[in-house]
């Protein structure tokens, strides 16, 4: 499964295939998340698939750590990310706002 998976297409004017636009919600803060330091080969997919058991989810791991860069997938060796625990509420209003 790939980062893309989740993401509808729809058709160009000219026929051509092409990504929606995805709007991503907050990730508000719980006492219930997990807190951990990359190491070499970390990836927010390859996290999303350790915690949630669904790389497509690595989103909801990037957003969360608003403070690391966000045009890669990679964070930087040694950051302390957290990992939202309860993700059920945040895919809800996920789907709401991209309806």
């Amino acid at each position: 499964m790939d980062r893309y998976t989740n993401i509808p297409i729809k058709k160009s004017p000219d026929g051509k295939q092409m990504y929606k636009t995805v709007r991503y919600p907050e990730v508000p803060r719980s006492v219930e998340d997990t807190y951990v330091y990359t190491t070499i080969g970390d990836r927010f997919d390859t996290l999303a698939q350790e915690y949630y058991e669904d790389s497509s989810l690595w989103w909801i791991i990037s957003i969360a750590n608003g403070t690391l860069t966000q045009n890669s997938l990679t964070p930087k060796v040694g950051s302390q990310i957290r990992i939202p625990s309860n993700i059920a509420p945040i895919l809800a209003e996920y789907e709401v706002i991209n309806r």
